[in-house]
């Protein structure tokens, strides 16, 4: 009797630091991350990761910045760039302070957290449903590469979004205040079953 094979995971990185002042908000916003920290950070990822995971970037530069040191380090990955795995756009409120946005925006937005576009951006609800998709191509890379872990460098969002889908799946939209909180922090990641 063959041993059972262990299940494939997928690895949630975040990228590091961005360079943005404190209290900004951004998420389709194009910042760069902190260089240093940047591959401090890849070379953790490079150490701990196995052999021939799929790598699958955002294609924001703070996480292509992250992808590419990372396969600096191990010229065995190959850096695929998908853009279901970007941070939410929030339209207008990109680049400006939190603390300068109208209170009656903000509430608007977590009244109908699921579908309120912040700013004039990009709804919850759009999001969870490209990562949902995103997650879907995941599993099925996965299977076609012999139950390889896949890897995404990704954003904050992304991974609230992942541990949404993980414990409501994608028919139930949530409220501000059941939205997940945890995240990795910058430069770190968490690992999940992919199944």
């Amino acid at each position: 009797m063959k041993p059972p094979q262990p299940s494939a995971r997928l690895w949630l990185v975040r990228h590091a630091a961005p360079q943005v002042a404190s209290g900004t908000c951004y998420g389709a916003l194009d910042v760069p991350a902190d260089p240093v920290a940047t591959l401090a950070a890849a070379r953790r990822l490079a150490a701990a990761l196995p052999p021939a995971p799929g790598v699958f970037c955002s294609t924001l530069q703070r996480c292509e910045q992250l992808g590419q040191s990372l396969c600096a380090e191990r010229p065995d990955l190959m850096l695929v760039p998908e853009t279901r795995l970007r941070e939410m756009d929030f339209g207008a409120w990109e680049g400006r302070a939190w603390n300068t946005l109208a209170k009656s925006d903000i509430d608007a937005w977590t009244a109908d957290f699921a579908h309120h576009t912040p700013g004039g951006g990009e709804p919850l609800s759009r999001m969870l449903g490209r990562v949902a998709l995103a997650l879907q191509a995941a599993r099925q890379w996965s299977a076609s590469h012999a139950g390889s872990d896949v890897v995404w460098i990704t954003h904050a969002g992304v991974v609230r979004c992942v541990a949404w889908l993980e414990q409501h799946g994608d028919g139930v939209m949530p409220r501000s205040e059941d939205w997940p909180v945890a995240a990795p922090g910058w430069g770190e990641w968490e690992v999940r079953d992919l199944a």
